[in-house]
């Protein structure tokens, strides 16, 4: 039985006091409450995310980012009826009220012991020639570097396999004896692996039309040289919560100009800003693809994953963006490389599952 009152908050609690709540708690919510306790809203991994997006500050009071309808069950539906409404609803959790609006359990879709573990196949992309980061990858993929102590593509497997999600593809084609010598069909790692082998450059998403069956459940899509510490279980129930046909992780990007920069209206000169900091999302390589997606992308050619996406938009579909806060490391460049293994060693745990 999970503890639901350590998750209480009130009104007044920070967005970062109640991230900090969520994240460190494995019920991933948060209920906002009266000194009566009575329920004033909930918050999701998700709401947290939206705020994000929207360019709430880490310090506005929880209150802006709550929602203040939340479906709820009253003391009299039974347990059968709440997990009927977790169903109906798509929802993780569901709050259980008096009649005076008190809360008094909460009942969390994975109570069920029907619950199955999580069967979304996961395809990371490992063909690359790591160009960048050569001589390290004159004789291996930069996916089998070891950053501390084992390759990049094991950590990320182990970040997958810590939610539940054990089924992978392997895109490979430079060196590609490495990978599937080393991973073998996964059993040694507890999870099932398999490969599509590119025989040419295919692009992100050009590598998923060499897929044998087309998927029937929303799928994981990942660059094989990233470093992160996303929930992976949060990503997919974002992508189905807001009905995506694909969501594009995302992160927050800041960079500097080193100079003053001047508005003018006309001849006349308005305003001086000294090198100003300007903030922007930007692509974080890991998606998630539901199957009408796939219907999309070209057989045998080369496809890039934002070619997909601006041609979802163009259609009118419904794409997500979902922002990471947690950790991330794009290890495109040897600075990266090395940065990746200084702060391994500094921080052993972050890249231990």
């Amino acid at each position: 039985m999970k503890n639901w009152r350590s998750i209480l908050v009130n009104e007044n609690s920070t967005l970062l006091e109640t991230m900090k709540i969520i994240d460190d708690s494995t019920m991933q919510f948060a209920a906002v409450v009266d000194k009566n306790q009575s329920l004033l809203g909930t918050v999701t991994d998700g709401d947290i995310r939206r705020g994000i997006l929207r360019g709430e500050g880490l310090d506005v009071p929880i209150r802006q980012i709550m929602n203040p309808s939340p479906i709820c069950a009253s003391i009299e539906n039974t347990y059968r009826d709440c997990l009927n409404l977790l169903k109906k609803h798509k929802l993780k959790q569901i709050p259980i009220l008096s009649e005076d609006n008190k809360i008094i359990d909460i009942i969390f879709a994975d109570d069920d012991p029907a619950t199955k573990n999580n069967e979304n196949t996961v395809i990371l992309m490992a063909g690359g020639l790591g160009t960048r980061l050569r001589p390290l990858t004159e004789n291996i993929p930069k996916p089998m570097l070891n950053v501390g102590n084992k390759p990049i593509l094991e950590t990320i497997i182990e970040g997958f396999k810590q939610y539940g999600f054990t089924n992978f593809i392997i895109s490979v084609n430079y060196k590609k004896e490495v990978i599937q010598d080393y991973f073998l069909d996964g059993a040694a790692f507890g999870v099932s692996i398999s490969y599509i082998e590119e025989n040419k450059r295919m692009g992100t998403a050009g590598a998923l039309s060499l897929l044998k069956e087309k998927p029937t459940s929303p799928i994981f899509v990942m660059n094989g040289d990233l470093l992160t510490q996303v929930n992976f279980e949060q990503l997919l129930y974002f992508h189905e919560d807001t009905e995506a046909v694909a969501t594009m992780c995302v992160r927050e990007y800041e960079y500097q100009i080193p100079y003053g920069v001047i508005e003018i209206d006309g001849q006349r000169l308005t305003s001086i800003k000294e090198k100003p900091v300007h903030r922007s999302f930007v692509n974080a390589g890991i998606y998630v693809i539901s199957p009408e997606a796939f219907d999309l992308i070209p057989k045998d050619e080369f496809y890039d994953m934002p070619e997909l996406f601006k041609r979802l938009m163009d259609k009118g579909e419904n794409v997500s963006s979902f922002p990471i806060r947690e950790y991330w490391l794009d290890i495109g460049r040897m600075d990266d490389f090395e940065k990746a293994n200084n702060e391994f060693f500094e921080n052993e745990s972050r890249f231990t599952f």
